[in-house]
């Protein structure tokens, strides 16, 4: 299926960062994930027990046999400019096009408040009752299964260890959350936005997202993040300052057994 390109946003980044972000995952792996990262200049992914993002520099058949031996039982999820050139011992899952959003310089500054009618007021009230919150690998399983029912992209019980998120509680139960996953020098992507549906239409994950940003940008970072192009919330991410950058391939694959 043909996948639009968004217009180069040539103001948005410099042309490093820009060639960083054109294939995000693999120079996340190769830089400030290099540590937890699995592989080698061939193919690198992240463990398993964080998630499934693998990345490779190009798509080359001498590539994907390097990534089939760092996840002979596992799927991988990768991102291409390019259509993906898949080698037959690979078995294709899912193939969908997937928008990457940054946050540049100049967007509006961010409303650190509840929207009008949400239970609860401004972060120092929740904050106070303990409801809004720093999440922690103790609340890695309901963090799961809130991904799991919202599908906001592969989420592991160890993921929170790329860190900076945040939950919204109500009583004991997780609500809303979003946090941070891959980084590149000088950009740092907000993802895990999820919201529970019994909880939509009150504002938590632009609240929550707003929390996250102003975290990366206070940090002099630049915020950029994806979701499955036709999302409905591209409009938030929108109203939140995000502009369309570049659409990707997205691919999850699975080696066949040999």
């Amino acid at each position: 299926m043909p996948v639009p390109q968004a217009e180069p946003l040539a103001h948005a980044v410099s042309a490093r960062a820009a060639a960083l972000l054109d294939n995000p995952i693999w120079h996340s792996l190769r830089t400030h994930h290099a540590a937890i990262a699995l592989g080698d200049d061939r193919a690198r992914r992240y463990p398993s027990h964080i998630g499934p993002l693998s990345g490779i520099p190009a798509q080359d058949p001498h590539h994907y046999a390097a990534l089939a031996a760092l996840a002979p039982a596992d799927i991988v999820a990768l991102f291409s400019l390019e259509p993906f050139r898949v080698p037959g011992h690979w078995t294709q899952l899912r193939m969908q096009p997937i928008v990457q959003m940054i946050r540049p310089a100049g967007a509006p500054a961010l409303d650190l408040h509840l929207t009008p009618g949400a239970p609860g007021l401004d972060s120092e009230t929740w904050e106070a009752k303990q409801q809004l919150r720093p999440l922690t690998p103790a609340d890695a399983p309901q963090m799961v299964a809130l991904a799991e029912l919202t599908e906001p992209g592969p989420f592991r019980l160890r993921t929170i260890e790329l860190g900076g998120f945040y939950g919204i509680f109500e009583g004991h139960r997780l609500l809303s959350m979003a946090g941070r996953r891959m980084r590149l020098p000088g950009l740092i992507e907000v993802s895990g936005v999820c919201t529970h549906p019994d909880a939509r239409g009150r504002g938590y994950a632009a609240f929550l997202m707003s929390r996250v940003i102003q975290e990366i940008e206070r940090e002099g970072n630049t915020a950029f993040l994806h979701a499955f192009a036709g999302n409905p919330a591209i409009r938030i991410y929108e109203r939140l300052g995000f502009t369309l950058r570049q659409t990707f391939h997205c691919a999850v694959l699975k080696p066949n057994a040999q």
